[in-house]
């Protein structure tokens, strides 16, 4: 009987394990959704028609935030938990190095974060998705439809999205007080080149993290 029981747990875990695809090289382009209310129109059309890259490759992501305002660049290492952040916008060129200690203040707005995993579905480029309600430390809540069937290797890759049980294809996010939806609108799994992830070494003035901080507690 024991060996009955053995048996079958492991042709369902063969089962759930052939289904699901693991997700450690490619790229996924995000869709970016704005909604405000009157007083942030116009900030708002500065975010009209933006996307966002996210690139890939074990360890390593980057992710390029396209918009008519300029192009934001993250790199992240897992495996160090260091990040780089490079801003062009207009004249304006900088380059922020983070240890993992920064970049883990950067985004402590999402420790202790909670799931709740709901029973709405839909279907994003062909993967059933279901509903997670994420709610942060400070009482925000946000909404995440991601696809239980893809496995991320890189568990690293987002804190608010570390304990997810599946990729997120479409999530919310704040900026101000718009909520901004990052909708997936292709994603691929093609061979990523190394070369994407070279941190430029010349025409960008760097800036610390504190500093960067310093300047927007002015703001």
């Amino acid at each position: 009987m024991k060996q009955v029981t053995a048996l079958l747990l492991f042709t369902i875990y063969t089962a759930v394990a052939a289904a699901q695809k693991l997700y450690n090289e490619g790229t996924v382009i995000y869709n970016i959704v704005v909604s405000t209310g009157n007083t942030e129109t116009k900030a708002a059309d500065l975010l009209d028609g933006a996307v966002m890259r996210m690139y890939i490759k074990g360890m390593q992501t980057r992710t390029d935030l396209k918009s008519i305002l300029g192009t934001t660049t993250t790199y992240q290492d897992a495996r160090t938990g260091a990040a780089v952040v490079l801003n062009e916008y207009g004249e304006q060129k900088i380059m922020i190095r983070m240890s993992k200690e920064e970049f883990d203040d950067r985004n402590k707005k999402y420790n202790e974060l909670k799931y709740e995993l709901r029973n709405d579905t839909k279907t994003i480029l062909g993967f059933a998705c279901k509903l997670a309600v994420v709610t942060l430390s400070d009482g925000t809540t946000f909404r995440v439809y991601y696809a239980p069937d893809l496995v991320f290797q890189n568990k690293n890759y987002g804190q608010q999205f570390q304990s997810l049980p599946g990729f997120p294809l479409e999530y919310e996010s704040e900026l101000g007080k718009m909520k901004v939806t990052y909708i997936a609108g292709k994603i691929t799994f093609d061979p990523i080149t190394a070369a994407l992830f070279d941190i430029p070494k010349t025409g960008f003035r760097e800036m610390t993290y504190e500093e960067v901080k310093k300047t927007q507690g002015k703001n």
